[in-house]
Protein backbone atom coordinates (compact mmCIF):
# COMPACT_ATOMS: atom_id res chain seq x y z
CA UNK A 1 0.00 0.00 0.00
CA UNK A 2 1.38 3.39 -0.84
CA UNK A 3 1.94 5.62 1.87
CA UNK A 4 0.00 8.82 1.75
CA UNK A 5 2.67 11.98 1.65
CA UNK A 6 1.82 14.94 3.83
CA UNK A 7 2.31 18.21 2.24
CA UNK A 8 2.79 20.30 5.20
CA UNK A 9 5.57 18.45 7.37
CA UNK A 10 7.16 17.55 3.78
CA UNK A 11 7.50 21.50 3.59
CA UNK A 12 8.41 22.37 6.98
CA UNK A 13 11.05 19.43 7.19
CA UNK A 14 13.24 21.14 4.33
CA UNK A 15 12.39 24.87 4.68
CA UNK A 16 15.54 25.38 6.37
CA UNK A 17 17.85 24.69 3.84
CA UNK A 18 16.26 25.57 0.54
CA UNK A 19 15.26 23.01 -1.76
CA UNK A 20 13.38 22.63 -5.02
CA UNK A 21 10.75 19.41 -4.34
CA UNK A 22 9.18 17.49 -7.25
CA UNK A 23 6.82 14.90 -6.40
CA UNK A 24 4.81 13.02 -9.13
CA UNK A 25 1.20 14.47 -9.66
CA UNK A 26 2.35 17.86 -7.89
CA UNK A 27 3.23 20.69 -9.41
CA UNK A 28 6.84 21.75 -8.98
CA UNK A 29 7.01 23.65 -5.05
CA UNK A 30 10.12 25.81 -4.41
CA UNK A 31 11.01 26.19 -0.85
CA UNK A 32 12.88 29.89 -0.43
CA UNK A 33 15.99 29.26 1.58
CA UNK A 34 15.75 31.27 4.62
CA UNK A 35 17.71 34.54 5.75
CA UNK A 36 21.54 33.22 6.30
CA UNK A 37 22.90 35.00 9.68
CA UNK A 38 26.05 36.28 10.59
CA UNK A 39 27.44 35.21 14.30
CA UNK A 40 28.53 38.53 16.20
CA UNK A 41 31.01 38.43 19.13
CA UNK A 42 30.54 41.54 21.69
CA UNK A 43 33.97 43.01 22.68
CA UNK A 44 32.94 44.91 26.34
CA UNK A 45 29.86 44.64 28.09
CA UNK A 46 29.25 47.77 29.41
CA UNK A 47 26.21 49.66 29.23
CA UNK A 48 25.81 49.89 25.50
CA UNK A 49 26.60 45.96 24.96
CA UNK A 50 23.88 45.17 27.67
CA UNK A 51 21.58 47.86 27.15
CA UNK A 52 21.61 48.09 23.27
CA UNK A 53 23.09 45.92 21.29
CA UNK A 54 22.73 42.32 22.36
CA UNK A 55 18.96 43.40 22.97
CA UNK A 56 18.92 44.81 19.17
CA UNK A 57 20.79 41.49 17.90
CA UNK A 58 17.57 39.88 19.00
CA UNK A 59 15.52 41.57 16.84
CA UNK A 60 18.33 41.68 13.57
CA UNK A 61 17.26 39.45 10.35
CA UNK A 62 20.83 38.79 9.30
CA UNK A 63 22.64 38.52 12.19
CA UNK A 64 22.89 36.86 15.39
CA UNK A 65 24.59 36.89 18.51
CA UNK A 66 27.05 34.07 19.33
CA UNK A 67 29.61 35.04 21.03
CA UNK A 68 31.53 37.53 24.02
CA UNK A 69 34.48 39.01 24.74
CA UNK A 70 35.13 40.13 28.35
CA UNK A 71 37.50 40.81 31.41
CA UNK A 72 34.75 40.66 33.82
CA UNK A 73 34.40 36.45 34.61
CA UNK A 74 31.47 37.50 36.78
CA UNK A 75 29.44 38.89 33.80
CA UNK A 76 30.00 35.60 31.92
CA UNK A 77 27.00 33.41 33.48
CA UNK A 78 24.26 36.19 33.19
CA UNK A 79 24.79 36.85 29.29
CA UNK A 80 24.98 33.23 28.86
CA UNK A 81 22.13 32.37 30.91
CA UNK A 82 20.36 34.88 28.94
CA UNK A 83 21.26 34.66 25.33
CA UNK A 84 22.09 31.04 25.16
CA UNK A 85 25.95 31.53 24.33
CA UNK A 86 28.10 28.44 24.21
CA UNK A 87 31.02 27.77 26.30
CA UNK A 88 33.03 28.33 23.22
CA UNK A 89 32.60 31.06 22.24
CA UNK A 90 33.22 32.91 25.67
CA UNK A 91 36.43 35.18 25.54
CA UNK A 92 38.79 37.11 27.49
CA UNK A 93 41.24 39.94 25.55
CA UNK A 94 44.03 37.87 26.16
CA UNK A 95 42.63 34.94 24.15
CA UNK A 96 40.09 36.75 21.79
CA UNK A 97 42.70 35.69 18.97
CA UNK A 98 41.54 32.21 19.00
CA UNK A 99 38.15 33.37 17.88
CA UNK A 100 40.01 33.30 14.16
CA UNK A 101 39.12 29.12 14.15
CA UNK A 102 35.54 29.65 15.73
CA UNK A 103 33.07 28.60 12.91
CA UNK A 104 30.23 30.70 15.13
CA UNK A 105 31.87 33.91 14.88
CA UNK A 106 31.70 36.04 10.95
CA UNK A 107 32.12 39.62 13.12
CA UNK A 108 33.89 40.99 16.00
CA UNK A 109 32.23 43.89 17.23
CA UNK A 110 34.34 46.46 19.26
CA UNK A 111 32.11 47.81 22.07
CA UNK A 112 35.16 49.41 24.42
CA UNK A 113 36.79 52.95 25.60
CA UNK A 114 37.69 54.99 22.99
CA UNK A 115 40.96 54.83 23.57
CA UNK A 116 41.25 51.02 23.43
CA UNK A 117 39.38 50.65 19.70
CA UNK A 118 42.21 50.54 17.57
CA UNK A 119 44.54 47.89 19.65
CA UNK A 120 41.83 45.47 19.98
CA UNK A 121 39.96 46.47 16.22
CA UNK A 122 43.42 45.34 15.08
CA UNK A 123 43.61 42.27 17.28
CA UNK A 124 39.78 41.42 15.78
CA UNK A 125 40.77 41.63 12.16
CA UNK A 126 43.78 39.74 12.88
CA UNK A 127 41.36 36.58 13.44
CA UNK A 128 40.31 36.87 9.88
CA UNK A 129 36.54 38.08 11.08
CA UNK A 130 35.24 41.13 10.05
CA UNK A 131 35.07 44.28 12.68
CA UNK A 132 32.66 46.33 13.37
CA UNK A 133 33.99 49.54 15.53
CA UNK A 134 31.97 51.81 17.93
CA UNK A 135 32.28 55.63 16.94
CA UNK A 136 34.45 57.39 17.51
CA UNK A 137 36.82 55.32 15.93
CA UNK A 138 39.76 56.00 17.30
CA UNK A 139 41.63 58.88 19.38
CA UNK A 140 43.69 59.76 16.80
CA UNK A 141 43.96 59.91 12.86
CA UNK A 142 47.00 57.30 12.92
CA UNK A 143 44.94 55.07 15.18
CA UNK A 144 42.63 54.68 12.98
CA UNK A 145 44.58 54.32 9.88
CA UNK A 146 46.52 51.22 12.01
CA UNK A 147 42.92 49.64 11.67
CA UNK A 148 42.15 50.50 8.26
CA UNK A 149 45.22 48.86 7.20
CA UNK A 150 44.57 45.65 9.35
CA UNK A 151 41.35 45.19 7.90
CA UNK A 152 42.54 45.48 4.20
CA UNK A 153 45.33 43.27 5.05
CA UNK A 154 43.51 40.76 6.14
CA UNK A 155 40.99 41.39 3.73
CA UNK A 156 37.75 41.81 5.89
CA UNK A 157 35.33 44.51 5.76
CA UNK A 158 35.40 47.26 8.69
CA UNK A 159 32.18 49.56 9.52
CA UNK A 160 31.98 52.12 12.44
CA UNK A 161 28.54 52.63 14.49
CA UNK A 162 27.10 55.64 13.62
CA UNK A 163 24.03 54.44 13.76
CA UNK A 164 22.33 57.51 12.32
CA UNK A 165 23.68 56.75 9.16
CA UNK A 166 21.02 54.25 8.95
CA UNK A 167 18.09 56.29 10.15
CA UNK A 168 15.57 56.90 7.62
CA UNK A 169 15.17 60.82 8.76
CA UNK A 170 18.82 61.23 8.86
CA UNK A 171 19.41 60.23 5.26
CA UNK A 172 16.80 63.09 4.21
CA UNK A 173 19.00 65.58 5.71
CA UNK A 174 21.74 64.01 4.13
CA UNK A 175 19.88 63.94 0.47
CA UNK A 176 19.15 67.94 0.68
CA UNK A 177 22.74 68.49 1.40
CA UNK A 178 22.59 67.72 -2.51
CA UNK A 179 19.05 68.59 -3.83
CA UNK A 180 19.04 72.11 -1.88
CA UNK A 181 15.05 72.10 -1.50
CA UNK A 182 15.38 75.49 0.16
CA UNK A 183 18.49 76.98 -1.55
CA UNK A 184 21.75 76.99 -0.89
CA UNK A 185 23.00 76.49 2.93
CA UNK A 186 23.95 79.41 4.48
CA UNK A 187 24.43 78.58 8.57
CA UNK A 188 23.52 76.19 10.91
CA UNK A 189 23.73 74.53 14.21
CA UNK A 190 24.83 70.99 15.88
CA UNK A 191 24.07 70.67 19.20
CA UNK A 192 24.99 67.49 21.34
CA UNK A 193 24.96 66.84 25.15
CA UNK A 194 23.83 65.52 28.45
CA UNK A 195 24.21 66.26 32.29
CA UNK A 196 26.79 63.09 33.37
CA UNK A 197 26.78 63.13 36.91
CA UNK A 198 28.89 60.21 37.31
CA UNK A 199 32.67 60.46 38.69
CA UNK A 200 35.35 57.96 38.38
CA UNK A 201 33.89 56.89 35.19
CA UNK A 202 36.67 56.02 32.06
CA UNK A 203 34.69 59.44 30.45
CA UNK A 204 36.89 61.32 32.66
CA UNK A 205 40.05 59.66 31.68
CA UNK A 206 41.87 60.92 29.04
CA UNK A 207 43.90 57.82 27.96
CA UNK A 208 40.94 55.99 27.40
CA UNK A 209 39.61 58.58 25.24
CA UNK A 210 37.00 60.49 27.59
CA UNK A 211 35.65 64.34 27.31
CA UNK A 212 32.43 65.38 25.90
CA UNK A 213 34.66 65.96 21.87
CA UNK A 214 35.08 62.11 21.99
CA UNK A 215 31.53 61.20 23.63
CA UNK A 216 28.98 63.20 22.12
CA UNK A 217 30.98 65.62 20.11
CA UNK A 218 31.25 63.32 17.81
CA UNK A 219 27.35 63.51 16.89
CA UNK A 220 27.36 67.02 16.09
CA UNK A 221 30.60 67.22 14.15
CA UNK A 222 29.10 64.36 12.17
CA UNK A 223 25.88 66.35 11.61
CA UNK A 224 27.50 69.06 10.53
CA UNK A 225 29.67 66.76 7.71
CA UNK A 226 26.90 65.53 6.67
CA UNK A 227 23.95 68.32 6.83
CA UNK A 228 26.19 70.35 4.34
CA UNK A 229 27.74 67.72 2.39
CA UNK A 230 31.11 69.51 2.29
CA UNK A 231 34.04 69.08 4.64
CA UNK A 232 35.49 71.92 6.75
CA UNK A 233 38.14 74.18 5.54
CA UNK A 234 38.76 75.60 9.27
CA UNK A 235 37.82 75.48 12.72
CA UNK A 236 37.65 77.63 15.74
CA UNK A 237 36.93 76.02 19.13
CA UNK A 238 37.31 76.71 22.71
CA UNK A 239 36.14 74.74 26.14
CA UNK A 240 34.61 75.43 29.06
CA UNK A 241 34.39 73.25 32.72
CA UNK A 242 32.02 73.98 35.69
CA UNK A 243 33.04 70.51 37.56
CA UNK A 244 37.18 71.01 37.47
CA UNK A 245 37.15 68.45 40.34
CA UNK A 246 35.61 66.01 37.80
CA UNK A 247 36.85 67.20 34.65
CA UNK A 248 40.25 67.93 35.26
CA UNK A 249 41.55 66.00 32.30
CA UNK A 250 39.46 66.35 29.71
CA UNK A 251 36.74 68.56 28.23
CA UNK A 252 33.57 69.00 29.90
CA UNK A 253 31.89 71.06 27.26
CA UNK A 254 33.14 72.00 23.78
CA UNK A 255 32.08 74.82 21.85
CA UNK A 256 33.71 74.28 17.61
CA UNK A 257 32.83 76.89 14.75
CA UNK A 258 32.95 74.81 11.80
CA UNK A 259 34.14 76.78 7.89
CA UNK A 260 33.05 75.34 4.71
CA UNK A 261 34.39 75.77 1.49
CA UNK A 262 31.47 77.97 0.07
CA UNK A 263 31.37 80.05 3.11
CA UNK A 264 28.29 78.20 4.75
CA UNK A 265 29.28 78.23 8.57
CA UNK A 266 28.16 75.57 11.52
CA UNK A 267 27.85 76.32 15.31
CA UNK A 268 28.59 73.33 17.48
CA UNK A 269 28.43 72.91 20.96
CA UNK A 270 28.88 69.22 22.77
CA UNK A 271 28.95 68.77 26.70
CA UNK A 272 29.06 66.11 28.91
CA UNK A 273 27.16 69.24 32.08
CA UNK A 274 24.37 69.95 29.87
CA UNK A 275 21.67 68.72 28.04
CA UNK A 276 20.95 69.28 24.09
CA UNK A 277 19.85 67.59 20.94
CA UNK A 278 19.66 69.88 17.63
CA UNK A 279 20.49 69.79 14.36
CA UNK A 280 19.23 73.06 12.21
CA UNK A 281 20.38 74.35 8.76
CA UNK A 282 18.92 78.16 7.74
CA UNK A 283 19.06 78.24 3.93
CA UNK A 284 18.16 81.47 1.41
CA UNK A 285 14.76 80.20 0.93
CA UNK A 286 14.17 79.07 4.83
CA UNK A 287 15.18 76.07 6.81
CA UNK A 288 14.59 73.11 8.65
CA UNK A 289 16.05 70.56 10.95
CA UNK A 290 15.96 67.59 13.53
CA UNK A 291 14.86 67.88 17.22
CA UNK A 292 16.20 65.38 18.84
CA UNK A 293 18.49 64.76 15.94
CA UNK A 294 20.55 61.96 17.82
CA UNK A 295 18.10 60.27 20.43
CA UNK A 296 18.03 56.49 20.53
CA UNK A 297 13.72 57.02 21.18
CA UNK A 298 13.81 58.06 17.95
CA UNK A 299 14.31 61.46 15.28
CA UNK A 300 12.05 64.16 14.28
CA UNK A 301 12.20 67.87 12.83
CA UNK A 302 10.26 70.06 10.83
CA UNK A 303 10.91 72.33 7.94
CA UNK A 304 9.98 75.88 7.51
CA UNK A 305 6.95 75.03 4.58
CA UNK A 306 5.38 72.64 7.30
CA UNK A 307 7.25 69.56 6.26
CA UNK A 308 7.33 67.14 9.28
CA UNK A 309 10.88 64.79 9.64
CA UNK A 310 8.40 61.81 11.07
CA UNK A 311 9.44 58.90 9.67
CA UNK A 312 9.76 55.28 12.44
CA UNK A 313 12.04 52.59 12.43
CA UNK A 314 11.31 49.51 15.34
CA UNK A 315 15.05 49.88 16.33
CA UNK A 316 17.98 52.01 15.00
CA UNK A 317 20.94 49.67 16.49
CA UNK A 318 19.27 47.02 14.73
CA UNK A 319 18.45 48.56 11.57
CA UNK A 320 22.37 49.48 11.48
CA UNK A 321 23.70 46.32 12.11
CA UNK A 322 21.21 44.48 9.66
CA UNK A 323 22.48 46.61 7.05
CA UNK A 324 26.25 45.99 8.02
CA UNK A 325 25.44 42.22 7.65
CA UNK A 326 24.09 42.39 4.36
CA UNK A 327 27.52 44.27 2.89
CA UNK A 328 29.03 41.35 4.07
CA UNK A 329 26.55 38.76 2.86
CA UNK A 330 26.27 40.50 -0.68
CA UNK A 331 30.02 41.68 -0.72
CA UNK A 332 28.54 45.21 -1.01
CA UNK A 333 30.37 48.34 0.35
CA UNK A 334 29.19 49.32 4.05
CA UNK A 335 27.48 52.44 4.52
CA UNK A 336 29.90 53.99 7.01
CA UNK A 337 33.69 52.68 6.10
CA UNK A 338 36.63 53.46 8.70
CA UNK A 339 37.51 55.79 6.26
CA UNK A 340 34.75 58.33 7.19
CA UNK A 341 35.66 57.75 10.93
CA UNK A 342 38.81 58.85 10.40
CA UNK A 343 37.99 62.38 8.19
CA UNK A 344 35.74 63.18 11.87
CA UNK A 345 39.03 62.44 14.23
CA UNK A 346 40.98 64.38 12.10
CA UNK A 347 38.87 67.28 12.89
CA UNK A 348 38.56 66.34 16.66
CA UNK A 349 42.44 66.72 16.53
CA UNK A 350 42.11 70.21 14.97
CA UNK A 351 39.67 71.31 17.28
CA UNK A 352 42.15 70.22 20.49
CA UNK A 353 44.28 72.09 18.76
CA UNK A 354 42.44 75.21 18.28
CA UNK A 355 40.97 75.10 22.09
CA UNK A 356 44.63 74.45 23.38
CA UNK A 357 46.54 77.18 21.47
CA UNK A 358 43.24 80.01 21.22
CA UNK A 359 43.22 80.74 17.71
CA UNK A 360 41.95 79.42 14.42
CA UNK A 361 43.09 76.19 12.93
CA UNK A 362 43.29 75.47 9.39
CA UNK A 363 41.90 72.35 7.47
Amino acid sequence: MEQKINRRKLIKAVVAGGAVLVIPGWANIIIPKQPEKLGVALVGLGYYSKDLLAPALQLTSHCKLTGIVTGSPEKIPVWQKRYGIKDMNVYNYENMSQIADNPDIDVIYIVLPTGLHSRYGVKAADTGKHVWCEKPMAKTQVECQMLIDACRKNKVKLSIGYRMHHEPNTQTIMKYANTKPFGRIVSGKAEAGYFDGRSNHWKQNKALGGGAMYDMGVYALNAARYSTGMEPIGVTARHETTRPDIYHEVDETTYFDLEFPDNTTMQCITSLGKGMNELKLNCQNGWYGLQPFQAYSGIKGEASNGYRFDKRIPNQQAKQMDDDALAILKNTDVLVPGEEGQRDIRIVEAIYQSAKQGRRVAL
